[in-house]
């Protein structure tokens, strides 16, 4: 896969989250995907996704910066929402709050086989 087209892959795969479109995850994340060196399989990814959408009703996945060289590609991502009651440890109940996530992953035959996230918490603690 070329950079353009691991690109073009990632960017279906944040559509898809958007969407909220779990069925078609599996066709962008790898059964056995490893988050933060956790080996959590598709089925812990897809509900630990499901989780934050239940968390803030809000979510959506913007891409700010996405840098592509195969099979990796990192990604600063942003987000502007209202998380419900404590999110991440802190006590942010439904106030609007902006932050990033900087993310790298490794494709493995096409699909996400394991992913290095960190979110920036320390911007939504300068928010409340």
């Amino acid at each position: 896969m070329t950079a353009t087209e691991l690109g073009a892959r990632y960017r279906a795969y944040i559509a898809c989250l958007n969407a909220q479109d779990w069925p078609q995850l599996g066709n962008f994340v790898h059964e056995h995907v490893v988050h933060n060196g956790r080996q959590i399989g598709l089925a812990g990814y897809n509900d630990m996704l499901m989780g934050n959408f239940a968390e803030i009703p809000d979510l959506r996945f913007d891409i700010r910066l996405l840098l592509s060289d195969p099979p990796h590609v990192a990604s600063i991502l942003s987000f502007d929402c209202r998380p419900r009651g404590t999110f991440l440890g802190l006590p942010v109940n439904g106030r609007r709050v902006a932050f990033a996530e900087h993310v790298f992953y490794a494709f493995r035959e096409g699909r996400i086989a394991e992913v290095w996230s960190v979110i920036d918490k320390a911007a939504i603690e300068l928010q409340l």
